[in-house]
């Protein structure tokens, strides 16, 4: 028989739909719905006669998993019980939104999913020690999915190997008669599907092009700090060897190998021609507190390095009024290191007043590391 279209145009008639298709959902059957990008199916993931069915609709060979559906990123830790710090970074930026991302899990019995519902469901949600989740950005999807009391696959609403649909118009042309129910949520905000990225120990894959692009990938699962003083050469360096000697204690790890794990500190000059290495008395200071300045060279500040910067800390008031000449729209993302008052330059000053300056950095930025999620 044909399939169900329903149309929402007020509260009333979209309360009624979200718990009819609730209760479709739940009975087994195949839903249509729209998200941000384009208009899935969905099935109840811990029945294996709809995932049985979603596959014969889709066409889609017997071993190739479809992803998990969530209505909130903060439902992911019932399915992946180790998330690592890159992959809490994406996903708190990135989700609810266009991407769908494959999280490692060692071990599947392990998560709350598995715990609650028994062994079998594993061999329905993870395929070779991953999961894929997506979380979309479209109220309908969120709805619906936060009131089915079971893990929901999805996938998009064509047969295999042909365009996915963005109105109802296009779900009824592949799968009209096959699903039981399609919401019909209008066009679509994206002319384009969700990205799909895999995560891994040392970065990520991007296993399907979409909506969200590469480079913002990297951001998201990146955190960016920079500090800016006069000529790169006394109080940005140490702040930058403090700061990342403080986040290696706290992370458990060395500083060498923040990097790995998507965290990168760095210094420039407000008025630094760039070349040249940390003025001995810095190199000294740094080294009671167990950080390290040999090799650093001197940066001057650019664009580039303030538009990719999450966290911008100044030593002074005007070092913070040239960051924002350069990039007028940096807004809160640049801030005094030391709120309210400059920190002194110890330039050709003693070993004692170098020692104060990197002892009032470091103080400044234990307090400030308190404001960054890493």
């Amino acid at each position: 028989m044909p399939t169900e279209v329903l149309k929402y145009s007020d509260k009333e008639t979209y309360d009624v739909i979200v718990a009819k298709a609730t209760d479709l959902l739940i009975a087994g059957e195949l839903i249509a719905f729209p998200t941000e990008t384009v208009y899935g199916v969905g099935a109840r993931a811990d029945s294996a006669a709809a995932i049985k069915t979603l596959k014969q609709v889709k066409g889609r060979e017997a071993n190739k998993p479809f992803s998990l559906h969530i209505g909130s990123p903060e439902a992911v830790h019932r399915y992946v019980p180790k998330l690592s710090r890159m992959a809490t970074r994406l996903i708190r930026r990135a989700w609810p939104g266009p991407l769908s991302v494959v999280f490692p899990v060692e071990s599947p019995g392990e998560s709350k999913i598995v715990k609650d519902l028994g062994p079998d469901i594993v061999k329905l949600l993870y395929h070779e020690q991953t999961i894929g989740v997506r979380c979309p950005d479209h109220r309908f999807a969120v709805d619906l999915l936060s009131r089915v009391p079971h893990p929901v696959v999805a996938a998009s609403a064509n047969r295999a190997g042909h365009a996915p649909p963005r109105d109802v118009a296009g779900v009824l042309a592949e799968l009209d008669g096959d699903v039981a129910l399609a919401i019909d949520g209008g066009e679509t905000q994206y002319d384009g599907p969700s990205t799909v990225v895999r995560i891994g120990k040392n970065g990520f894959e991007v296993l399907r092009e979409g909506v969200v692009a590469s480079r913002t990938l990297k951001r998201y699962m990146s955190v960016n700090i920079l500090f800016v003083c006069s000529g790169n050469t006394c109080r940005s360096p140490m702040a930058e060897a403090l700061c990342k000697q403080a986040i290696a204690r706290e992370l458990d790890c060395s500083a060498d190998v923040l990097a790995d794990q998507g965290i990168f500190v760095r210094s420039a000059g407000a008025s630094s021609f760039g070349s040249g290495p940390a003025s001995s008395g810095a190199v000294e200071a740094v080294k009671k507190f167990g950080a390290n300045l040999d090799g650093h060279c001197a940066q001057s500040l650019d664009q580039e390095l303030l538009n990719s910067a999450d966290h911008v800390f100044c030593m002074t008031h005007n070092h913070r009024e040239v960051v924002v000449s350069m990039v007028p729209e940096i807004g809160d993302k640049a801030k005094l290191l030391i709120e309210g008052r400059d920190v002194g330059d110890p330039f050709g000053g003693s070993a004692e007043e170098y020692r104060r300056c990197a002892e009032e950095i470091e103080s400044a930025i234990k307090n400030r590391l308190k404001e960054i999620e890493l």
